[in-house]
């Protein structure tokens, strides 16, 4: 195995570090129970786990308000769990029953939740960047100063869309932040072979929009990252771009062998990069918890993810009458 990197002094308390990962971990146990489900055949259709991104959404949603906004791709699961949504929900949406978010009608890409401000995953790549700078719209034209998250990835960021929302975002000064969660494969490509700069947040340079790169697998770096570009939103400066470089254990979908990357490199970033462990060693050689405390945290996750697969087996599927509900004609 492969010398651990020496674990910097964190600068937040212990019971923060504690809380984020406890928030990363219930990502992480979700995300592999609903791998399971959909092994079993309990989950159909795409099914996108989001399983070495935890520290991303963690990071940024430490840096949010009450009334900030987000909005993100299909690779949504995490962003639920992040802003709060109940697990129970987003895993009876996975398997389509009544109890879902959606009422069972919507499925992995499909989740909407606006008492915590979610606006959904969105199944086609892109087309959720102008739908966050409309929701920033909103924001500034009743000057609550709010701010608006939005997500998408390496792929997406060649999407003609997007450049097109960055020129409005910076010509009516938007309160948003775009994220980019650059997992370095897109659906399957790597970022050498399909985009032509190697730090893709300087696309926002031709419209006069800020930006920076941080290192997504470190929750502690995506925090100060996010609460700086919060900071800029808020004060009226107009948009901020943030490119997380993150990296993904599974295939882009449940059904992608992920043939085009190695064992041995996805093997690599677990042991040395893994964000999960990375807090896990700091608050062990910090004295903020024992093995036992980690133990126990471990423990009451599991839990809440088998209570949340059990509440989906059990909750029933859509009544038939429901197929001619909520359609927009």
């Amino acid at each position: 195995m492969a010398a651990k990197k020496a674990v910097k002094k964190p600068n937040v308390s212990g019971d923060e570090l504690k809380e984020y990962y406890r928030e990363m971990l219930l990502i992480r146990r979700f995300e592999e129970k609903a791998g399971q489900l959909y092994g079993m055949g309990l989950i159909g259709g795409f099914c996108h786990l989001y399983i070495g991104q935890e520290a991303v959404v963690v990071g940024l949603e430490a840096a949010t308000e009450e009334g900030d906004k987000r909005v993100t791709s299909y690779r949504d699961h995490g962003h639920m769990l992040a802003c709060g949504m109940d697990p129970n929900g987003v895993m009876a949406e996975l398997t389509g029953r009544e109890g879902g978010y959606s009422g069972g009608k919507g499925g992995s890409m499909h989740m909407f939740s606006k008492e915590k401000h979610f606006y959904g995953g969105h199944g086609i790549v892109g087309a959720q960047v102008p739908i966050g700078a409309g929701l920033a719209f909103g924001d500034k034209y009743k000057g609550n100063g709010r701010v608006t998250f939005t997500y998408f990835g390496d792929g997406a960021a060649n999407q003609g869309q997007v450049y097109e929302t960055f020129n409005m975002a910076a010509l009516w000064d938007l309160p948003v932040v775009f994220v980019i969660e650059n997992n370095q494969y897109a659906m399957g490509t790597s970022q050498a072979r399909s985009t032509s700069s190697p730090d893709i947040y300087t696309r926002g340079e031709a419209f006069g929009i800020k930006g920076e790169v941080v290192d997504g697998m470190d929750v502690l770096a995506v925090k100060e990252a996010g609460q700086k570009a919060v900071a800029h939103c808020r004060a009226g400066n107009g948009p901020y771009i943030l490119e997380v470089k993150t990296y993904r254990y599974r295939g882009h979908s449940m059904s992608d062998p992920a043939k085009y990357r190695t064992r041995e490199e996805v093997q690599r970033v677990r042991e040395e990069r893994d964000p999960i462990e990375r807090v896990r060693e700091m608050l062990l050689s910090g004295k903020h918890a024992s093995e036992e405390d980690l133990k126990a945290i471990d423990k009451e996750i599991k839990a809440v993810v088998n209570e949340s697969a059990e509440f989906a087996k059990t909750s029933p599927l859509p009544a038939e009458s429901e197929l001619w509900t909520d359609i927009v004609a």
